[in-house]
């Protein structure tokens, strides 16, 4: 049927199969050329731009850093005290523990739990019936004894003009005689009978022996109590009051070259009420340092008339030593700290700052002393100091006007308006 040498099935006209896909291999290899000349393309026209801005957008000419805004003090030079500051406990200039000095039964009280006192205010009642008896009984006693020493004088007066006359033997006249002195000590002793008596009575009212402050009272109506063993009530007087404190024995020298200058003064705080102090004086320093804590014990009398402190509280004693005359000073929060010590910024005449170091002494409210390196007058800053370098420019806030923007933020606001 098929001639000569056609491949049976074969078609003289249909192409080989596998033509399609050389073609479409062709095809891919081109777009992917033309793929990779895009690219590049790309990339060259944005380097190119990329380097047309950079160049236009470069840092102008003179840029300077803006003023860092920060707060500005001048130091100043005044007199101010050096002083100790310690950790007192306020303690009662007189503490009296009241007993009663007979025995008997409470009948009456005459004053309030925590009451102010008066010396000789009347505080308790004993039973005073039986020490009245005593006392009716020793004045009765001595009037007896009174008579019969009357009586012996008569006598003897007598027998001392008989035994003149011969009348009566020198013997009679002696024990005459000794029978008036006998009279004689007898009356002494019941009128010292008659006086104890007396006391006893006037001892069943138990009275304030100070001014203070009544604490509260051990005994109530009713109780029988003991002469000089019982304890009915304890009164402190809080005015004035004492301050002890102690000073480590490194300050002992300083405190006493400054007492022999005469007497130092002192102030004491309370914790919690720091801004109002007391003052006092120093009233005493022990005569020994205790051996365990290295310290020596000190007191100060300090006048309480509002009875703002209270006996047994904690508070904050300030010791001066002595004046420190022309002492500069600055704001505490100027001083900073770096790794080579202490330093401030003063700010100088063109508003550059200048860091420079200082040493500085004791705190004096919100001022601080400086020791070295700040002279009278000098600006330093006082806030702010994380946005200074050293020789760069400052702005004081205080000098701005109201209302206006901090240095540097002005003339950006105004550069994003015009745009």
């Amino acid at each position: 049927m098929y001639a000569g040498g056609l491949r049976a099935g074969a078609s003289p006209e249909t192409p080989d199969s596998t033509e399609p896909y050389k073609i479409r291999g062709k095809r891919m290899r081109t777009v992917r050329l033309f793929v990779r000349a895009g690219a590049g393309a790309i990339v060259l026209l944005a380097a190119a731009s990329f380097s047309a801005s950079c160049k236009r957008k470069g840092p102008p000419q003179g840029f300077e850093r803006p003023p860092a805004s920060v707060t500005i003090a001048a130091a100043v030079a005044q007199d101010v005290p050096v002083y100790l500051d310690e950790v007192g406990k306020t303690v009662a200039r007189e503490v009296v523990t009241v007993q009663p000095q007979v025995t008997g039964r409470i009948l009456e009280l005459h004053f309030a739990d925590g009451a102010y006192v008066h010396k000789g205010d009347l505080l308790f009642t004993i039973d005073p019936r039986p020490f009245q008896a005593a006392l009716d009984s020793a004045v009765a006693t001595l009037a007896q004894k009174r008579a019969a020493l009357g009586l012996a004088r008569t006598q003897f007066s007598r027998y001392a003009d008989l035994v003149q006359a011969k009348a009566v033997s020198q013997s009679e006249y002696d024990t005459r005689k000794n029978e008036v002195e006998v009279d004689q000590a007898q009356v002494q002793q019941a009128e010292a009978d008659a006086e104890t008596a007396r006391l006893n009575l006037q001892y069943c009212s138990i009275r304030s022996p100070i001014d203070g402050r009544a604490g509260r009272r051990l005994v109530d109506i009713g109780n029988v109590v003991t002469a000089n063993s019982t304890q009915l009530l304890t009164i402190q007087r809080l005015d004035p009051i004492y301050a002890d404190f102690t000073v480590t024995e490194t300050d002992l020298t300083a405190v006493q070259q400054n007492m022999k200058r005469g007497s130092l003064k002192v102030e004491v705080r309370l914790p919690d009420d720091p801004d109002k102090s007391l003052a006092g004086q120093l009233t005493f320093l022990d005569n020994a340092v205790a051996g365990t804590t290295g310290t020596v014990e000190l007191r100060a009398t300090v006048p309480n008339p509002e009875h703002v402190l209270w006996p047994g509280r904690f508070v904050k004693v300030r010791l001066i030593l002595e004046t420190l005359k022309g002492a500069i000073l600055v704001p505490a929060t100027a001083p900073q700290m770096s790794s080579q010590g202490q330093f401030v910024y003063v700010v100088k005449p063109d508003s550059t700052a200048e860091m420079r170091p200082v040493k500085t002494g004791q705190r004096q409210g919100d001022l601080i002393v400086v020791d070295q390196g700040i002279q009278p007058g000098e600006r330093v800053v006082v806030t702010g100091q994380l946005g200074v370098t050293p020789g760069g420019k400052v702005a004081d806030l205080a000098a701005a006007p109201a209302g206006a923007p901090p240095p540097g933020k002005g003339a950006k606001g105004a550069k994003g308006g015009k745009s």
